[in-house]
């Protein structure tokens, strides 16, 4: 049995090394990961993208479409057997019909294959023939990215941290009073491990959907299969005496036994392949939810780039061997809920939020790159009087109500610090500030041959990750 082990492994591992050889003489591969922090619209990032490198007409912005280099886009069986497909057909089918609507968000791991036909141009078009490149596109939930910084804690150190991080948090007091009445030197029960771990869950679901970003461990998310299984039942406790057969002592064999089946192999079987990652922020929705939640999506950035950092992390080098993400896009989703007069603003307070963990990251070689965008726009911008004054505005359909509304969101500050100031100080609120946000619809569009959907600055996002591969 171990020699038909040993000897599996190392098929897997001369097919993969052969795979690679493949890419690199013959047929390019481009592995690009994409995810997300809560509400960041993965699903029409990659929807959008994949019809507009179909149909390039929108995108200018990506030099090997503007110059005509790219004479052919395609959709080809992925790779990855046991991965499933991205929906791509489906949700296309979503956001262009004749009522479109925002597609279903994807709950698990997936992948597309784009393969591009490129022809060189200018001087060295006569010199090199057309090739194929393939663009993999690995869809995953940006709470499994957050659950690398379980790795290096103990169970005690991470229930201790997550116990004094959601204190305060009105989303935790229903997990916070069952707590109180819990001990964790008693002998172990499972319908109260049960009850506590499903009231943590309903903490983290409400914690995300009001706008915070550290929501792990990520799988008790997004359970899959995994729903009601040991590895998915336990939650943070005070430290105990950790007494033999106690509830502690369960809860951190079980934390373990998450880093163990959960973690590890999603880092070793997909994150460990990647070349280019991009990583959606609705960096908008932390700004409405206020100066805490703004805290935390700077916190879970520099968390997320710290999976970019292998020699941080011993598990991580011990896996990638040398391996590293080229390129890492931290785009800000949504700027069309903006006037376009303050896209600099948005993009700014994305530059200043990952300001420190950046320079970590490109002193380790990656390139990094902070930018807004809409990949799929769902309003039109316009000027209205209001109080004596010209406002800036957007108009879209409400998503609630399915109305017709002007929206002005209110001024973001020139200067980041304004917001990253009483972020860091855990300021209640913004003083003098109520950014508002609405949820739009989005809208019947008529595309003209060789049109994919609008956006905005979709193009120059694929420059920065792919288009020097191109």
């Amino acid at each position: 049995m171990i020699i038909g082990d040993i000897a599996d492994g190392l098929t897997r591992q001369v097919e993969r090394a052969g795979g690679m050889v493949s890419g690199a003489f013959f047929e390019p591969v481009i592995r690009l990961g994409v995810t997300g922090l809560s509400r960041a619209g993965k699903t029409v990032f990659i929807t959008s993208l994949v019809a507009n490198i179909m149909n390039r007409a929108r995108m200018g912005g990506l030099r090997a479409a503007g110059d005509g280099s790219i004479r052919a886009a395609y959709l080809q069986p992925q790779p990855d057997d046991t991965l499933p497909r991205f929906d791509y057909e489906t949700h296309l089918a979503a956001l262009t019909g004749p009522t479109p609507h925002w597609p279903e968000s994807t709950r698990a791991i997936s992948e597309l294959r784009l393969s591009l036909r490129v022809q060189p141009t200018g001087l060295i078009a006569g010199m090199r023939g057309a090739r194929n490149v393939h663009l993999d596109i690995v869809d995953y939930p940006g709470e499994w990215l957050l659950d690398l910084g379980l790795m290096e804690k103990d169970y005690a150190s991470w229930a201790e941290d997550t116990l004094a991080r959601i204190a305060d948090r009105p989303q935790a007091a229903e997990y916070l009073a069952l707590l109180s009445t819990t001990d964790p030197d008693a002998k172990l029960d499972e319908p109260q491990a049960q009850k506590l771990a499903a009231a943590f869950t309903r903490y983290l679901v409400q914690a995300r959907e009001d706008g915070y970003s550290d929501c792990t461990p990520g799988r008790f998310l997004l359970p899959g299969d995994l729903a009601g299984s040991p590895v998915l039942t336990f939650a943070p406790l005070p430290r105990g005496h950790d007494a033999r057969g106690s509830l502690g002592r369960e809860f951190a064999r079980r934390f373990e036994a998450y880093k163990r089946e959960v973690v590890k192999p999603f880092f070793r079987d997909h994150f460990a392949r990647l070349d280019r990652q991009v990583v959606l922020v609705d960096a908008l929705g932390a700004i409405h939810a206020g100066p805490r939640a703004v805290e935390d999506m700077r916190r879970a950035m520099g968390d997320i780039l710290g999976a970019f950092r292998p020699g941080r992390n011993n598990f991580l080098s011990q896996i990638l061997r040398g391996r590293r993400v080229e390129r890492i896009l931290f785009a800000a989703t949504k700027a069309d809920h903006l006037h376009h007069s303050q896209h600099a603003r948005l993009t700014a307070i994305m530059e200043a939020l990952l300001a420190d963990a950046r320079r970590r990251a490109d002193y380790a070689g990656a390139r990094t790159a902070a930018m807004s965008i809409a990949a799929l726009r769902a309003t039109t911008e316009d000027r209205v009087s209001h109080g004596g004054a010209e406002l800036d505005v957007v108009r879209g359909v409400l998503l609630e109500t399915g109305k017709r509304a002007a929206f002005h969101p209110g001024l973001l500050p020139e200067d980041p610090a304004h917001l990253l100031v009483p972020a860091r100080e855990g300021a209640e609120g913004w003083l003098g500030e109520d950014y508002a946000i609405m949820r739009f619809a989005p809208q019947p569009m008529s595309l003209k041959p060789g049109e994919g959907p609008p956006h905005i600055r979709l193009d120059r996002a694929a420059e920065f990750l792919f288009g020097d591969r191109l």
